[in-house]
Parts: structure tokens; sequence; C-alpha cells
């Protein structure tokens, strides 16, 4: 059955962890999971952090098709809770300080892995994604179907959350984590949420009311 693509999408938005599928070299060709936190990049698209030494990375130089799991289960129920799996291929991305300054927001603990020295982010390149939202509500897209809309740039990301009111002390225990065109990903007193706008924003003005509605519910 079609399903909208809001749905999955703000679900890679929501999950914190996931459980990365790869190919293995020893025994070939057998599934190889693994759980891994990530935080998806501005097209939604999972972005790992992984040392250069660890199996799946050895995996994902040989074959970098991948599969990859994510669920919204805070009570354990996962056979209840919405789920999606993506299928693509994983790339390495470029540790640059946007993409390190974005991973750490999501995961500020991964910056003793950083330091080391042999960690890289990786990016997957998505073809086919299932998601499952319960009983009937579940369906295949294509991975151009998640977003079609041109993603927000770095600095344009960086600037709404600079001028958001929380930054200026406002609210304690809030933070904004990450903002996109259908929401924004949310950390208040510890606990990750995302924040679905009511439609697409297509420009920085929309956005900026959008973040202050936001703001305004949560952080007050």
């Amino acid at each position: 059955m079609n399903i909208p693509a809001h749905a999955p999408l703000h679900l890679l938005h929501t999950a914190a962890v996931g459980t990365l599928a790869t190919h293995a070299r020893q025994p070939e060709g057998y599934p190889y999971p693994t759980v891994l936190p990530f935080a998806p990049d501005p097209r939604h698209r999972p972005t790992i952090l992984v040392s250069r030494l660890a199996e799946h990375t050895h995996n994902l130089h040989a074959d970098p098709r991948a599969g990859f799991l994510a669920v919204d289960a805070p009570d354990g129920d996962v056979l209840s809770a919405p789920r999606v799996t993506l299928l693509g291929a994983f790339e390495p991305v470029d540790s640059t300080p946007e993409v390190v300054q974005r991973y750490l927001r999501y995961h500020p603990e991964a910056e003793r892995y950083l330091v080391l020295g042999d960690f890289t982010f990786w990016t997957m390149r998505l073809e086919r994604l299932r998601y499952i939202g319960g009983f009937g509500a579940m369906g295949w897209l294509d991975g151009a179907e998640l977003d079609p809309l041109p993603p927000l740039a770095f600095d344009e990301e960086n600037t709404l959350i600079a001028q958001s009111p929380s930054h200026a002390g406002r609210a304690a225990g809030f933070q904004i984590l990450g903002v996109d065109r259908y929401g924004a990903d949310l950390k208040m007193n510890g606990a990750r949420s995302r924040f679905a706008f009511d439609d697409a924003k297509l420009d920085t003005a929309s956005l900026r009311a959008s973040l202050e509605d936001c703001i305004q519910r949560y952080a007050n």
C-alpha cells in the first residue's frame, strides 16, 4: 500500500540508534548485523561514525551495500512500534567541520572517539526503504521519494539554531539538535524528540516562525 513519505522521514529523526547489516567477509556472504548510533544528514539519511578497525567497516570497504533498521520503541515493544528498513550503499564522508559539528549535536559523547583519529563518517546512499507503522500501514518507497525538496545548507541550519531564543539562555534543559524543512530535532532534559511542522517549510521566514512555535510550546 502507499505510505506517506513523511512517516519514515520523521522516524529517522526520532531514533538515535539503528542496526547496520553488512555483508560478512568471513564467513563470506552472511549478513553481519551490528548496533550503532546514527544521526540523520540534511537529506535524512543515516550518518554513522565507525572505527577503521571494526568488522563492519572492513565489510563496507569490501561491499558497501547494506541494510539499516531504525525503530522507535521506547517501551521495548518493537512489534507494535513504527520501524523502517533502508537499503542502499554506504559511502565515506569527509570529516569537515560542518559534518563533525552536526553529528556532535546529536551525539556529543562521540567526541572522545574523534580524538582517537581512526574513526570515520559514512552516509547511506538510499535506494529503497520499507516502512511499517502498524497493522495495515506498511509499504515500500524509492529512495528519491523520501524527500524531493532541496535540503537546508549547513550554514542555514546553523543560523536558524543559533538565532533561536533557546540558545539565549531562555530554556534550561532544552536544545535544538537539527532543523529541516519538515521539523526540528530536540533534546529536552536529556531525551530526544521530534517536533513535526504542519507542512513543509520552503523558505527561511517560515522555518524561523515554525521554530518559534516549537520553542513556545516546549521551551518555556
